[in-house]
This record gives structure tokens, sequence and C-alpha cells, in this order.
């Protein structure tokens, strides 16, 4: 016997945020939204491995090259699933903020990270609710990579002068 659940006024509660309830549709536009971070995720990293300079160029230039992998990664899941639910995968990425001043690049990385952990958080719970268990879940592990970056973007400005 299948059990129809039906769609509640009630918000979702995400750590100490709550969140809106979406249907399909929503949760694809949403999604969308996060493809085009995703997009402008691995333009940004590649500019600012192109573009920073300095003393830590080298080893700021091999962690910004490490990270675009991550994010295609992302990007090609995020696509794929928007397509499965009935969607239209955007091709449009969110502007780039373009920076040559390396901490700038950096604290401009913590907000992105820090934006995008959120978002996945939020996602997965959106997911779940429609019963969509294994894009919860992969949203999940999302936001643990995206998490993983932010802490390492943290350790770097950390000892900044």
């Amino acid at each position: 016997m299948v059990e129809v659940v039906t769609m509640s006024k009630v918000k979702l509660t995400v750590g100490d945020r709550e969140i809106d309830r979406v249907d399909k549709e929503g949760l694809v536009e949403l999604l969308n939204g996060d493809l085009s971070r995703e997009y402008q995720a691995v333009i940004t990293y590649t500019q600012y491995a192109a573009s920073v300079t300095g003393p830590y160029r080298q080893p700021l230039k091999d962690f910004f090259m490490a990270e675009i992998p991550d994010e295609q990664g992302h990007a090609q899941y995020l696509a794929d699933k928007i397509a499965a639910l009935g969607g239209v995968p955007t091709v449009k990425p969110e502007a780039v903020k373009q920076e040559t001043d390396a901490k700038l690049m950096l604290e401009n990385i913590v907000e992105a990270e820090t934006t995008s952990r959120n978002n996945y958080s939020d996602r997965a719970a959106q997911a779940d609710a429609l019963g969509e268990v294994g894009l919860a879940n992969r949203l999940e592990d999302m936001a643990d990579d995206e998490s993983g970056h932010l802490d390492e973007t943290l350790k770097i400005l950390n000892g900044w002068h």
C-alpha cells in the first residue's frame, strides 16, 4: 500500500534555521541556483589560481586548483539530477567576484563556501521532505565537502597578516 503524503505549510527546520518546503518544481529551481554557484566556483578558482601573486603564490595556486575537480563534480551531479527531475540544467554561472588580492580571494571563498554549505544542508532537508532520499543523502555529502573547503580556507586565513 502506497501512502500519500500531503504537503503542509509547516516550515522545515535545519539546525537553528527554518526553511520553506518546496514542491518538485521549486526544488529544481533551487538546484539550478546551486548549479549556477558551482559554475561560479569553478570560474572563481580558475581565475584565482591564475591571478594570485605574492610570497604564497604557489601554495595558494595549488590550493585553488585542487578545489576545481570537486566543484566540477558537484556541478555535474546537480545538472544530471535536475534533468532526472524533469528540469533543464542552467548554463549561466552566478556573477564571479574577480579578485587579484590573495587575502580578499580567500575571504571571498569563505563567503561562497559558507553559502554553499548552508544551501546544500537546506536542499537536503527539502529533498528528503519530497521523498528524494538519494538526493538528500548526496546533498548532505556535498554540504560536508563544502564544509571541508571552508575549514581549510579558514585555516589559511587564520595565520594571515
